[in-house]
């Protein structure tokens, strides 16, 4: 609890304690047997001291706002409330509500106080959660390391990062190895590995070897001051029912003043009662109207849904779309980095009748020992023998049909259908899904090599959360071919496949999608937020997934998922829509409970103790409320 809190705390319970006793004194009457007849006086100058004490910040508050022409807020209706209260004593037929009115600032300013340590904790929360701005970056200079600023380390330097400290500046490891703690980026507690030529984010905690890094970015420009950036200005884009509240308070404010004073006014003039009685009526009606439940927990509600998804590795880039989110019954995903891990693998090899599948895999791997194409890589990758690269003479790529190369002098083609057809070779279909490369020997069809995209492994489980938490329809766009995509998506369960998309026509798709869309309801697209920035910024909710340091994904996305994992898009739309749920559970309670009182209030039904309760009590039943926004589950 900071200074100020703490003052104000302390003053609030002085007042308290003087409330109690001079209660204590006027309900034994002590203060009657002490000055008789003047015992209303003296109560009034009384109450005056803790009244003033508690509230006279209230005052100044409502006087200042006056002035600025700007009179119509909580402070206001406190203090006319609470003045009128006290007021009371000028009316010799009716009962002096000096205590009431005491108590009501009491405890308006006990709710204040409880509202200020709520937010004041849920932006602790959020900072504890994205405290990953490092403090400082170790540069070795003449054999010894100093600490510097972040800001001022110049690209390319090489810094040090010892065990237990952030990394505090994007690079790339030049030496060393170590286990990296992503949890403040990602949300996930499992270590990531990284050693020379591994990069790395800033943000992560090294939790065992020294390394050094080379920086590739500015500080101002690393992942660590990218996030902190997108979640300290979230707050910013608001929510259409956030908007709603504030514009909601404007409105109803001065239309409750002006209903208060019409039933302090109205009836006694109409000769319905004594002016008391309607003044006390008017006073009770102005107390419960204070709008701070709605005021006070519909941003909350928000600010923790932003923050509780941020403990997850979900960043959402405002309330709107958190919004949004809720709404979302249509999920379109990118397939390539998406759905998939978007690195090609050996997924199976078929070797011809007699042939030791190794030795396919062998011959292959060598005639592709100098490509650098993903298909080479990934061949050679499966291969776990050692390659051999003086074995391997006379190389020549055909693009786009394959390599033939002689391997120990004999002649051995790689490469697809139209390779084989081309040196009159041999070959057979495949029934499995991918990129299959047939294999010959000086002419001999010797078998062929199964290459796909891997289908990532919570993939499957992504789209069935999905169409439990209630999306309607799940679509798979891709460049690649139609039977490769149909098999991916027939696997993980998705409603429609478009294959062979150039990125134009993924723009097209996600339109023609849109237009489709019930009222209401919102479209959401997935994808690795590199290479499909027009999509994501064309749909209601652009994901950007896998972005743990891509500058790309982070500015064209409206919510950005940290890792690399799919299944987060079903647990983003869970925590939007029980924020969404939180929300209008404060909205619906608050107004219920308040319209209550109010209708009770007018009809003299209400006393000063109801309408605290239906201001404070609400109040705090609200922000405790909303405050769950911030407790998620992983």
């Amino acid at each position: 609890m900071n200074k100020k809190l703490r003052r104000w705390r302390n003053r609030i319970v002085l007042a308290i304690a003087i409330f109690a006793a001079i209660l204590l004194g006027e309900r034994l009457g002590l203060l009657g047997a002490l000055f008789g007849g003047a015992e209303p006086y003296v109560a009034f100058a009384l109450y005056l001291i803790p009244f003033l004490i508690a509230g006279h910040d209230v005052l100044r508050k409502a006087w200042r706002n006056i002035r600025r022409g700007e009179a119509f807020d909580e402070a206001f209706l406190m203090t006319v409330a609470t003045i009128g209260a006290f007021a009371t004593i000028a009316f010799p037929d009716a009962e002096p509500q000096m205590a009431e009115g005491c108590a009501v600032m009491l405890f308006y300013q006990v709710g204040e106080i409880f509202q200020s340590y709520a937010v004041g904790q849920s932006r602790k929360s959020i900072a504890a959660m994205m405290d990953i701005a490092p403090d400082y970056a170790n540069v070795e200079r003449d054999g010894r390391l100093e600490q510097v600023d972040p800001g001022e380390v110049a690209v390319g330097t090489v810094i040090v990062v010892k065990p237990g400290e952030r990394v505090p500046i994007d690079g790339v490891v030049t030496e060393g190895a170590s286990q990296l703690d992503t949890a403040a980026l990602t949300g996930e507690s499992v270590p990531r590995h990284v050693e020379a030529g591994s990069d790395v984010v800033s943000g992560c905690v090294n939790m065992t070897g020294l390394l050094r890094v080379r920086t590739t970015k500015p500080f101002g420009e690393s992942t660590v001051s990218r996030i902190l950036e997108l979640v300290e200005n979230a707050s910013e884009k608001k929510a259409r029912t956030e908007n709603f509240i504030t514009r909601f308070a404007r409105v109803y404010t001065p239309i409750v003043v002006f209903a208060a004073l019409a039933l302090a006014v109205v009836p006694p003039l109409a000769g319905m009662g004594p002016w008391s009685d309607w003044v006390l009526r008017g006073l009770t009606f102005l107390v419960v109207s204070c709008p701070c439940a709605l005021v006070i927990s519909v941003p909350l509600s928000f600010f923790g849904g932003i923050g509780g998804a941020s403990r997850l590795g979900i960043l959402v880039k405002g309330s709107n779309y958190l919004e949004l989110l809720s709404k979302v019954d249509t999920v379109v995903f990118d397939k390539t980095g998406t759905l998939t891990s978007g690195t090609f693998n050996v997924v199976a090899v078929h070797p011809e009748a007699g042939v030791d599948a190794d030795y396919v895999l062998s011959r292959a791997a060598h005639a592709e020992a100098f490509s650098d194409h993903p298909i080479a890589l990934s061949v050679r990758a499966a291969y776990s023998g050692t390659i051999d690269r003086q074995r391997v003479t006379d190389v020549t790529e055909e693009s786009g049909h394959g390599v033939r190369a002689s391997v120990d002098e004999h002649v051995v083609l790689v490469g697809n259908d139209k390779l084989m057809a081309e040196h009159g070779a041999s070959w057979h279909e495949c029934d499995l899904a991918g990129t299959v490369l047939h294999v010959t020997v000086d002419g001999t069809y010797v078998g062929h090599i199964v290459i796909a995209d891997v289908v990532k492994d919570d993939a499957e489980a992504a789209i069935r959360d999905l169409h439990a938490a209630g999306v309607r329809r799940c679509v798979m766009l891709t460049g690649d071919r139609a039977d490769v995509a149909e098999a991916v998506g027939g696997r993980l369960g998705i409603d429609e496949v478009r294959a062979q998309l150039l990125p134009q026509d993924k723009v097209s798709e996600v339109e023609r999608l849109l237009s489709s869309e019930k009222d209401g309801a919102r479209l959401a697209f997935v994808g690795d937020g590199i290479n499909d920035a027009p999509v994501l910024m064309r749909a209601d909710v652009g994901i950007a997934m896998g972005a743990m340091g891509s500058d790309a994904a982070i500015e064209a996305a409206d919510v950005v998922l940290m890792d690399d994992r799919p299944s987060k898009v079903a647990l983003a739309m869970r925590v939007a829509r029980r924020t969404m749920r939180i929300v209008w559970q404060n909205i619906i309670f608050a107004l219920g409970v308040k319209i209550a009182i109010l209708v009770l209030a007018a009809l003299g039904i209400a006393n000063m103790w109801l309408a605290v309760f239906g201001d404070v009590g609400v109040a705090m039943i609200a922000i405790l409320n909303a405050m769950r926004a911030m407790r998620v589950e992983r």
